[in-house]
This record gives C-alpha cells, sequence and structure tokens, in this order.
C-alpha cells in the first residue's frame, strides 16, 4: 500500500531538495493555486510572480518612506546650518540673543521664540533676556533632562513670548553649561500640532547645545 503523505512531509522534501523543479520542469505548469488576487486557479509560476510582484511592491513602499525620511531629515539640516550661520554673523556678545530666536524664527519658520538667561555677567544686567525670571523658572530649567514637547499648560517660560495667549502648543530647551542650566529657548505656536510629544527631539537637543554654546560667552 502507498503511504500517503501530509502537506508539512511534502515542504520538507521540497525544501531538501531545492532541485526539484529543475529536474521536474513540466509541473511547473501543471501544478494549480489558488490566486489571493482573482480567485483563480493559475499555475506555480503564475504564483511566484503574483508573490514577487507583492515583494517589490512592499520594497518600493519602503524605499518611497525612506526617501521621505531622508528628504526631511535633508531639509532640517539646510535650516539648521542657516541658523548657525547668523549666529556667527553676530558681531557682539549682547546681539546673541537677538540673532539667536530672529534666526531661529526665520530659518524654521517658528511663529514665536524668545529665551531667558541668569548668572551672566554685570554688564547684560537690565536687558531683555535676563527680565522676569522666577527662582521657579530656574528650577523648571535644571529639572528638564530633555526638551519639552507638546501642550502649553500656562508655563511660566511661555509667558515670556510676545503673543503668549495664542500659543496652543510649545517646546521648552534648558540652557546648560557644565550640566548646570542658565537658561530657557522657549519655541510657541498657534497650532497645538506643531508640537507634540512624539515628535523627534534629536534636532532640537542640537538646537540647545548649539544656543548653550553660542551664549556661554555672556555669563559670568
Amino acid at each position: 500500500m502507498t503511504a500517503t503523505l501530509d502537506s508539512t512531509a511534502v515542504a520538507d522534501y521540497l525544501a531538501d531538495h531545492p532541485t526539484f523543479f529543475q529536474e521536474h520542469a513540466n509541473l511547473l505548469g501543471e501544478v494549480k493555486l489558488s490566486s489571493p488576487l482573482t480567485g483563480k486557479a493559475v499555475s506555480l509560476q503564475e504564483r511566484q510572480m503574483e508573490v514577487m510582484r507583492d515583494k517589490y511592491k512592499a520594497l518600493e513602499l519602503r524605499m518611497a518612506d525612506l526617501i521621505r525620511l531622508a528628504e526631511a531629515n535633508a531639509a532640517i539640516a539646510n535650516k539648521f546650518h542657516g541658523w548657525t550661520q547668523a549666529l556667527l554673523k553676530a558681531r557682539h556678545d549682547s546681539d546673541m540673543p537677538r540673532a539667536l530666536v530672529d534666526g531661529l524664527a526665520t530659518h524654521f519658520g517658528v511663529p514665536q521664540a524668545t529665551l531667558r538667561l541668569w548668572q551672566l555677567a554685570p554688564a547684560h544686567a537690565g536687558n531683555w533676556y535676563v527680565n522676569g525670571v522666577s527662582e521657579d523658572a530656574r528650577l523648571f530649567a535644571n529639572s528638564l533632562l530633555a526638551p519639552y514637547c507638546g501642550s502649553n499648560h500656562d508655563f511660566e517660560a511661555v509667558r515670556w513670548l510676545a503673543d503668549a495667549a495664542a500659543v496652543q502648543s510649545t517646546v521648552i530647551l534648558p540652557l546648560r553649561s557644565n550640566g548646570s542650566a542658565f537658561g530657557l529657548l522657549i519655541l510657541g505656536s498657534p497650532d497645538p500640532e506643531r508640537f507634540t510629544a512624539s515628535m523627534g527631539t534629536d534636532f532640537l537637543v542640537h538646537i540647545g547645545e548649539t544656543a548653550s554654546a553660542a551664549l556661554a560667552a555672556l555669563r559670568a
């Protein structure tokens, strides 16, 4: 009596004998499979082509996603480059805070941007970038281990913006030197989806680090 092979045994046999269909090429046209696309019976060769087309389409979609991501990162890098050039053009240390926030607004299209600093040299006393900073704000800055991105919960720092009432989403970056915060950089938008908790923060971290280095010369 001829033993009946189950599907697993057949699959194992074909896996162990990869040249089977080369030796029995006539079977490629005789074996019929149901196509998930049309529901009709197709040959093994036709089914293989459908599988390959599906894989190729998936790869195309993945490649398109990677290209879009690369283009987005390149655009941000170009904006970052333009901003750092603006910082290098600042003639005096006291010009740096204005060049920094105006550059962010110009190059990144941020509706509102400002900053506040403390522990600066006495020559900077009374300037706009040192006024109105409470002890709570300083403690808040030291507690920020990463950029805050998300909704505006009536933060004191957001109230430093020119039109704070319009701000729906915000980014708050601590400015640090030797591990200690000496300032806050604030970005604000009326769009609640402009800055969200799920957004990537790599470039924001770079902005904070660059701003901290650019402003370090103002410190006492």
